[in-house]
């Protein structure tokens, strides 16, 4: 066997793991704070890559402009959504919330194709293209550095709702609305900021898998292998976010090079299947955990 080789593979899907954690931490995020299952996690990364395009190529900004521009406008959207969309659903069953979702990502599909066609598209490069090597090992300069990106956003959110005020505010809320709203926090309030910072964490991770693989409208099947990683990891577990989106990298990147990249889904929904056979609720999820 070749173990320089196999450490190549692993470093690769240790790589898209990384941008996998990310997302399912804005997934885990939106779910603690409104219990909402947000199926268009996926599709809400695609929009702020494709802002990103329509900054750079499209009005000519410097893409140290273009980037924070592009974040901004996801949170502007993640707030929109959930004040226009998810807030009236409250009180109603959790299904009904679900959907909602599922609208949403069909609508952003449609409007990305709408504007930009279902042509595939590519996002000026911004990130370092020397190969990175380790041994006899090589990575890709764009997934070596988008793993990085990662750690460092994952690591920066987690410090910030430890100690920033309203990061407590929000794990208050997630952990018993009655109780926050008896301790003076302003629930609502904490609601749309889940959302508008996980549409900035997923903008994040949307902007460097646009940059690695390219822009479409079929790049919110990104989507599904973050929802595999939340449910493996556990609905409202951080941690299972984390743990789950390391796995499921690597999971994808053996199954890919062993046995094709047509069986890279196979393999991974194969993976969930066995895990909830074993922990229904995921890694590190409780068991309070509402099934739709």
């Amino acid at each position: 066997m070749d173990w320089w080789l196999l450490f190549e593979i692993g470093l690769a899907g240790i790589g898209s793991g990384g941008l996998y954690a990310l997302t399912g931490l804005a997934f885990v995020m939106i779910y603690k704070a409104t219990r909402v299952v947000n199926l268009a996690i996926g599709e809400m990364l695609m929009f702020s890559a494709y802002m990103l395009l329509a900054f750079t190529t499209g009005m000519g900004l410097p893409i140290w402009l273009a980037i924070p521009g592009a974040l901004l406008v996801s949170a502007v959207f993640g707030m929109l959504v959930e004040r226009t969309l998810i807030r009236p659903m409250l009180g109603e069953s959790p299904i009904s919330s679900f959907m909602v979702t599922v609208g949403l990502s069909s609508i952003l599909v449609g409007l990305v194709e709408l504007v930009w066609t279902a042509d595939q598209q590519r996002l000026p490069e911004f990130l370092p293209t020397d190969a990175i090597r380790l041994g006899d090992a090589f990575i890709s300069p764009k997934v070596f550095y988008g793993f990085w990106i990662a750690v460092l956003l994952i690591a920066a959110v987690l410090l910030l709702f430890r100690f920033w005020r309203g990061g407590v505010a929000l794990r208050a809320t997630a952990s018993d609305q009655a109780a926050a709203y008896s301790m003076g926090i302003n629930v609502p309030r904490v609601f749309s900021m889940a959302w508008m910072a996980a549409a900035v964490i997923a903008g994040v991770a949307g902007i460097v898998v646009g940059s690695i693989g390219g822009l479409s409208s079929v790049m919110g099947a990104f989507g599904l292998s973050v929802l595999v990683v939340v449910i493996f990891g556990g609905l409202d577990s951080v941690l299972g976010a984390l743990v789950g989106g390391l796995i499921v990298g690597l999971v994808e990147a053996l199954s890919g090079f062993y046995l094709g990249g047509e069986y890279k889904i196979l393999a991974t929904f194969s993976l969930l299947v066995l895990i909830l056979m074993v922990r229904p609720y995921g890694l590190f999820g409780t068991h309070e955990i509402e099934r739709l």
